[in-house]
Order: structure tokens, then sequence, then C-alpha cells
């Protein structure tokens, strides 16, 4: 979790702050972790449930001086190659499920994002699942429909038209102005 200040703390009065208000053995939360960031603070803990009963504690007690921003993972993407066009996102999770029993996938584990075609006129689909249903189905071939699909990771490069650099936003963007 990011604690940063709303006016312009230093990093050690934030951290200071934090330890007179907050007892961390109170709430029940382990602090693992209690790192400086430029303008802010990272604190780290075992769980996504103590870290927002953290986060709880900091809006209550240091409501007007700091704010928390909890930082929630994104789920991996994986990519289904040569779908059939039969196969919509609204009955692919369905398909997968049915077509193949031997991966052991339940309801819920994947979530059809879209589909596109590419230049050779393929259509692939890109589904968002969990990190053990990606171990799963990476590097494999799974059956939809009449065709057996290879899939793969779906990874997206952002670029900056600002810089054209990669990987990083404009508000973070500390770069010149290319073109």
């Amino acid at each position: 979790m990011a604690v940063k200040a709303r006016s312009a703390l230093p990093t050690e009065e934030i951290k200071q702050l934090l330890k007179t208000k907050i007892n961390p053995g109170e709430i029940k939360v382990g602090v693992n972790s209690l790192k400086s960031l430029q303008g802010g603070v990272l604190i780290g803990t075992n769980t996504i449930e103590e870290m927002e009963v953290l986060g709880k504690e900091i809006q209550t007690k240091c409501g007007r001086e700091l704010e928390t921003h909890i930082h929630r993972l994104r789920k991996p993407r994986v990519l289904i190659i040569n779908v059939p066009e039969d196969i919509h996102t609204d009955n692919n999770e369905d398909t997968i499920i049915r077509q193949n029993p031997d991966l052991n996938l339940m309801k819920g584990n994947i979530v059809p994002k879209f589909t596109y075609v590419t230049k050779r006129m393929h259509r692939n689909a890109v589904v968002e699942v969990g990190p053990e249903t990606r171990k799963i189905l990476t590097h494999r071939k799974i059956k939809l429909g009449w065709q057996i699909c290879r899939t793969d990771d779906y990874i997206t490069e952002t670029r900056l038209f600002k810089c054209s650099k990669f990987n990083h936003r404009t508000i973070e963007c500390r770069g010149e102005v290319t073109c």
C-alpha cells in the first residue's frame, strides 16, 4: 500500500505521523516492510485483508494529512490463437470447459475479454485467467469447436508518444518531447 501526504510533507515526517497515530498491534496487523518512496511511504503486509484494515485505520486517524492507495495485481491474459468463427466471447468459457475436461477447469476461471482478427485473417481470442489457470493453459493446445488452438501469453506494450519510450504513463514521464 502506498501512503502519500495531501500537502508537501517529507517522507520522514510521514513515517513519524504513522508511527505516532497508528499501532499495528491494536488492529492486529503485521507490517512486513516500511519503505521510503519519493513523496510517500510503501507499507507491506501479509494479506490483502490486513492491508485493507490498515488502510481504513489510516483514513480514520490520519485522513486529513495522508491518503492511501492499495495496489491491486492484475490477472494475466492468455491468447488463444486461430479461434473458429462460431466461438464468440459469450460462449468462449463454456466451450473451453466442456471440450477440455482433462484441464479440470471450473466456471469462473476464464473471463473472455475480446476477439480480434489478424492481418492474415486469423481470429484470436483474449481471455483473463488466474495464475494457476495460466500455468495450465499456456504452451498447450486446447480444443475449440472443430479446431485445436494454440495458446500463449497476451502481452501488450504501452508506448508513450511524448518521449517514444515504453511501459510508463504520461504523468510519470520525465523524458523530453521527441518529435
